[in-house]
């Protein structure tokens, strides 16, 4: 009996005991022995442990062809260096996610009847959160403004009530409330239990100024506050007259201030060419004061007048344009009497 020889073909060529491609393989020829003795002759006369024992070189053998090499290819090591690199882990941890995220959003934006059911959706959700109760003013209350005043301000808010404090424009109101000329300031705030306040700074009347069609009645700036149609409504308050006269009001009232011994006489202030003032007396009488610093020419006339009582006589007018002369000029009975005065001390003298 011959032994077996071993194969040279690897273990992984094997399969349920015969080789692959090969239908003579030992165990192939053991299973078909046992069913027919005539196919392996003496095959099962041989001892099990012979057969086995011989195919341990066959193994040994497969196992030394198929071994590799351990160390990693060429591109897998190339990979395995990428992977390792700071720009490619950002790129694949938060560039890919961020790219994809992006995508979508473009894919599902893209779709111009999802973007306008979006965009009526969002305003349908912020109509109903402004016109929730807690944010609805209901009411208006004008504080620091006469009844005139305050009509005037009802009148001219374009906000009609209840309404969202979200649909009011504050600054808006304002500025338009400031429009009206008898306002100097307002103030506008939504206090709680839906109620608009609206406080008001009114401008005092100082002055009045006479033009040619009307009676304006004038802050100290020389902002206009109403028309005044009756002059005895205000009789307090001073007069002034010409053109430019409004925009030099706060000289006009030093002026004024400045003349308080004969205040009770004054009926007024002209402006005489765009450049200086007159100071109207009763008694058609009148102070002419320089171009400059007529405050301090004021007191001077003050000054005569408490030494002299000058506007008690017989005066038309004390000439102050210049400051170094004043000058007087007479009316014309005084002139008149002046005259004959001065004829019958001629005659005397004469005699």
């Amino acid at each position: 009996m011959q032994p077996l020889i071993a194969d040279a073909r690897p273990v992984s060529h094997y399969r349920n005991g015969k080789l692959r491609g090969d239908d003579d393989g030992p165990l192939e020829l053991l299973r078909r022995g046992r069913k027919d003795p005539e196919v392996a002759p003496g095959l099962l006369e041989q001892p099990r442990r012979s057969w086995r024992t011989d195919l341990r070189p066959m193994a040994k053998a497969a196992a030394r062809q198929t071994r590799r090499d351990p160390a990693p290819s060429r591109w897998a090591y190339r990979m395995d260096r990428l992977r390792l690199t700071p720009l490619f882990r950002v790129v694949v941890g938060v560039g890919l996610p961020i790219a994809a995220i992006v995508i979508v959003v473009v894919a599902y934006f893209g779709d111009a009847d999802r973007r306008a059911a979006i965009v009526d959706y969002a305003a349908d959700m912020r109509t109903q959160f402004e016109n929730r109760p807690e944010f609805m003013v209901k009411l208006m209350a004008i504080d620091g403004a006469s009844a005139p005043v305050a009509d005037a301000i009802r009148a001219m808010l374009p906000v009609t009530l209840p309404a969202s404090s979200f649909a009011i424009d504050l600054e808006a109101m304002r500025a338009t409330i400031e429009q009206i000329d008898a306002v100097a300031d307002a103030r506008i705030k939504v206090r709680a239990g839906g109620v608009l306040a609206v406080d008001v700074t009114e401008r005092k009347p100082a002055i009045l100024w006479r033009t040619d069609k009307s009676l304006e009645m004038l802050d100290a700036g020389g902002h206009r506050v109403a028309t005044l149609l009756d002059r005895n409504a205000r009789p307090d308050l001073p007069v002034v007259a010409g053109k430019g006269a409004e925009s030099n009001v706060p000289e006009a009232l030093a002026i004024l201030n400045a003349a308080q011994p004969i205040l009770p006489r004054v009926r007024g202030l002209v402006r005489m060419g765009e450049r200086r003032w007159d100071i109207v007396l009763d008694r058609d009488q009148r102070i002419l004061l320089p171009e400059d610093d007529p405050v301090a020419a004021t007191e001077q006339a003050m000054a005569i007048e408490a030494a002299e009582a000058i506007f008690a006589r017989d005066m038309a007018d004390l000439d102050l344009r210049n400051s170094a002369r004043p000058t007087v000029r007479l009316t014309a009975t005084a002139m008149e009497a002046m005259r004959q005065l001065t004829e019958n001390l001629t005659k005397v003298a004469g005699e």
